[in-house]
């Protein structure tokens, strides 16, 4: 089916986005690498290969041993944004929470604030989407019902040939609130999980060990539950533009035709 051309898409702040080239999709592999695998490596091995290294240097190798941790998931942001040319709110707040750990660790700060920085980062990111719903753009559109992912110009058009235009409005709202609850509960979790596992004062080998756990466990306790529910979230949102528009899923979402074939 051949795609509407941009100009005549019914939303000029939704039709800007699809003249944009295509962006590189990142990898995955790497991600999970240098984001969860090498710190974690780090955290929990760095005494015994770096210590012969780091001893000579400084009184409390612990210090460094965190830092270089935390290097790998700041080398990746900065190499995953020059080859792709492109970040997204996630992987700005991931940035944002990893050089805190570390302001943390070094600064040697008690320890009960890192459970509270572990907190406020997916609440504020919850708090940030029920605001957007107040402006001329909603985060859902960014998170959800974003051009990379749906053909947002089809949809658009469909809406209005169908005049449901409000009640996608609706739908979205609804699907807002449920990304909402996945932060809290993520929020909730982290809070949780943190004052759980990080116990030992910042700025030791214990803290980092524990650090190193937290992002073990934060896997599977955390992002599946999230996960779920954001996956819930798309679902409905696919579900109402099918009912809305009368398109399928292989002419909403972007590249299903080409899986199906």
């Amino acid at each position: 089916m051949t795609e509407q051309q941009p100009s005549s898409a019914p939303n000029p702040k939704i039709s800007s986005e699809p003249q944009q080239p295509a962006v590189k999709r990142e990898n995955t592999l790497l991600n999970i690498g240098f984001n969860i695998l090498l710190p974690i490596l780090v955290l929990n091995k760095g005494k015994g290969l770096l210590g012969p290294y780091l001893e000579p240097h400084f009184e409390n190798i612990a210090v460094p041993i965190l830092l270089i941790a935390l290097l790998f998931p700041v080398g990746y942001f900065v190499y995953d944004y020059f080859k792709r040319s492109k970040y997204n709110l996630f992987s700005i707040l991931g940035l944002v929470s990893v050089l805190m750990t570390g302001g943390i660790g070094i600064l040697e700060i008690p320890t009960q604030w890192f459970a509270v920085k572990e907190a406020a980062i997916p609440l504020l990111l919850g708090i940030a989407v029920l605001v957007s719903l107040k402006t001329p753009y909603p985060l859902i559109r960014t998170l959800l019902y974003n051009p990379e992912m749906i053909d947002v110009e089809k949809v658009q058009a469909q809406l209005e040939v169908h005049n449901s235009q409000a009640q996608f409005d609706q739908l979205l709202t609804r699907c807002t609130w449920l990304l909402a609850a996945s932060f809290l509960i993520s929020a909730t979790l982290n809070f949780v999980l943190a004052r759980w596992i990080v116990v030992s004062p910042s700025g030791t080998e214990a803290f980092n060990a524990e650090v190193s756990k937290m992002m073990l466990w934060s896997w599977p306790v955390i992002a599946i539950p999230s996960m779920l529910i954001m996956m819930f979230a798309l679902l409905r949102l696919l579900k109402g533009i099918k009912q809305m528009t009368g398109l399928t899923l292989e002419e909403v979402m972007h590249g299903a035709s080409d899986a199906k074939q």
